[in-house]
């Protein structure tokens, strides 16, 4: 008695897509709802969790939870599967985790409470010359 061999069917898994192309994605995606205020930061070196936050701004938690499920859509696209995504049931700040690159969708009011963007800034820039004189760091200055 023979019998035939099964044959299983895999699908090797598609190389993911670079995070270039996750951000070309995210902000088709928060566009094409008209996100607000859409800025991205290269968090990579300061965050062992993910290479870029984009963080937008909707009009109402509508808005919000709209612009959240289309950058989900977007990713799916991709072939991305989004990792976690959070707080979609208040909707006043929805976070996306696709991996390299994590979606931060806020009410404006929540956006300007948690400051994420002085957060994960600070530092980049050197001080402008107010803030060093506010600091006593003016450097050389002449005594005549």
């Amino acid at each position: 008695m023979t019998s035939q061999a099964q044959v299983i069917k895999t699908r090797l898994p598609n190389p993911p897509p670079s995070a270039d192309a996750l951000l070309r994605t995210v902000h088709a995606a928060v566009e094409e709802l008209k996100a607000r205020d859409v800025v991205e930061i290269d968090v990579r070196g300061k965050s062992s969790v993910t290479d870029f936050m984009v963080i937008a701004s909707g009009t109402s938690t509508r808005h919000v939870k709209s612009i959240a499920d289309e950058v989900v859509k977007f990713a799916k696209k991709l072939d991305i599967q989004p990792l976690g995504v959070e707080g979609e049931r208040e909707a006043e700040w929805v976070l996306v985790d696709l991996g390299d690159v994590v979606v931060h969708v806020m009410l404006p009011r929540v956006r300007e409470f948690y400051a994420l963007e002085r957060l994960w800034t600070v530092g980049d820039q050197p001080p402008t010359q107010d803030e060093e004189d506010r600091e006593g760091h003016a450097g050389p200055r002449s005594r005549f």
